[in-house]
């Protein structure tokens, strides 16, 4: 069992990362949207979104490990 101090940081990371997530989501639909788009700034947006997806995951599991994330 996870003491409430510990429980709080992995909630406030998860918060962080899942607000990350989804600005990032948006950056990489504005500029796959703009005809002149940058590949490698979307290309690196694109792995860092699946990076934030897999930290999210983890910090997932941390707070309910008999659940799937």
């Amino acid at each position: 069992m996870m003491d409430e101090a510990l429980r709080q940081q992995f909630e406030n990371r998860l918060l962080e990362l899942q607000i990350e997530h989804r600005d990032l989501d948006t950056a990489i639909h504005r500029l796959s949207d703009d005809p002149a788009h940058d590949q490698v700034a979307l290309r690196r947006m694109k792995k860092r979104k699946l990076l934030l997806k897999d930290q999210i995951s983890w910090v997932a599991r941390q707070l309910d490990p008999d659940v799937l994330a």
